[in-house]
């Protein structure tokens, strides 16, 4: 699993986070913390991953259908690695159930 370089700092994004969501107030936090960039990178990578566990596409494919690098999409492969697999089956039914 990853792990952040100040574990500090990421347990105190954690709580807060957590916070916000049961106050409803995930939104205004994370556009408060992130960057419109940011926050564009956030859902490029959810695609990535989403795609990856699809497994309907190549690495390539995907690169193209997102019009990103190679590097990114080779980022988010091998953090899925790093991942529990149940958590990864968890991960694609909340992105299988968003389809529908």
């Amino acid at each position: 699993m990853y792990v952040s370089k100040n574990m500090e700092q990421w347990q105190a994004f954690i709580e807060i986070l957590r916070t916000a969501f049961a106050q409803n107030k995930e939104q205004e936090l994370l556009t408060l913390l992130l960057t419109a960039d940011e926050r564009d990178a956030v859902g490029l990578r959810l695609q990535i991953v989403a795609q990856l566990l699809d497994k309907r596409y190549s690495q390539r494919e995907i690169q193209q259908n997102l019009n990103t690098s190679a590097a990114t999409i080779t980022r988010g492969s091998n953090m899925i690695k790093t991942m529990p697999p149940e958590f990864m089956q968890w991960v694609k039914e909340q992105l299988d159930g968003q389809k529908e």
